[in-house]
């Protein structure tokens, strides 16, 4: 006898000790992460179908995938220029990729656009660790030295009170390690690596400038009168 009815939905996958995953489950995941169907399903079932524990095992992978793309020649991409404050701050900024096609993609402007963003809302004075001279190094470290000691700390742990503390110093004042200014959950060299991972390609922050106006100039009295 054939028996009658409409489309059903796929029965659901499942891995021996995992959790069900249902297409729909996949479907969603995917709509939020924009991974491939194959991916959103392993990740569902390495996450026994917990969603938002999936999306975390795929941004991981993601900064994983990124990783290995570091190394890779980028020599394309954009100078962005911002204007912020009505014209009282402007950026300049330069961030390369592999190819002129990712270089024109809205994702790849957008990202470029945001980095300005944020040079312009937090005021790095360097790219990233690597960036910063030693003597300014060595002299964050002697302030901090200097305020453990002055707090009373024992001199047994002040090197590892200093070594916390400068993480601190490295959040304000590298750009790849401050909080993103619209994720504070993230950082923006995070930012970067996940779009790395999304476009396929190596990406790299190479420059930065940030204006202020009248920025070093002596305000004096300009009254000419006699």
């Amino acid at each position: 006898m054939k028996r009658g009815g409409g489309s059903r939905e796929p029965p659901p996958f499942r891995r021996k000790g995992m959790g069900m995953v249902t297409t729909k489950m996949v479907k969603e995941l995917r709509e939020l992460t924009g991974a491939g169907i194959m991916d959103c399903k392993r990740a569902l079932q390495e996450c026994n179908g917990d969603l938002e524990a999936a999306k975390e095992y795929l941004r991981k992978k993601g900064l994983a995938a990124a990783e290995k793309k570091a190394g890779r020649v980028a020599a394309e991409g954009l100078v962005h220029a911002y204007i912020h404050a009505q014209g009282r701050i402007g950026v300049l900024i330069e961030v390369n990729c592999e190819t002129d096609f990712v270089a024109k993609t809205d994702e790849f402007r957008s990202l470029v656009h945001d980095l300005a963003m944020q040079v312009a809302a937090m005021a790095p004075e360097y790219l990233d660790k690597d960036s910063v001279p030693a003597e300014v190094l060595e002299r964050e470290k002697e302030i901090l030295r200097a305020q453990a000691r002055e707090e009373g700390k024992p001199d047994h742990i002040v090197e590892r009170i200093v070594a916390g503390r400068l993480d601190k110093f490295f959040e304000r004042a590298c750009l790849l390690e401050q909080p993103f200014i619209k994720d504070d959950e993230k950082k923006v060299g995070d930012l970067v690596k996940e779009h790395i991972a999304s476009l396929g390609e190596n990406i790299v922050v190479r420059r930065f400038a940030r204006f202020v106006l009248g920025e070093g100039v002596e305000k004096g009295n300009n009254d000419e009168s006699a």
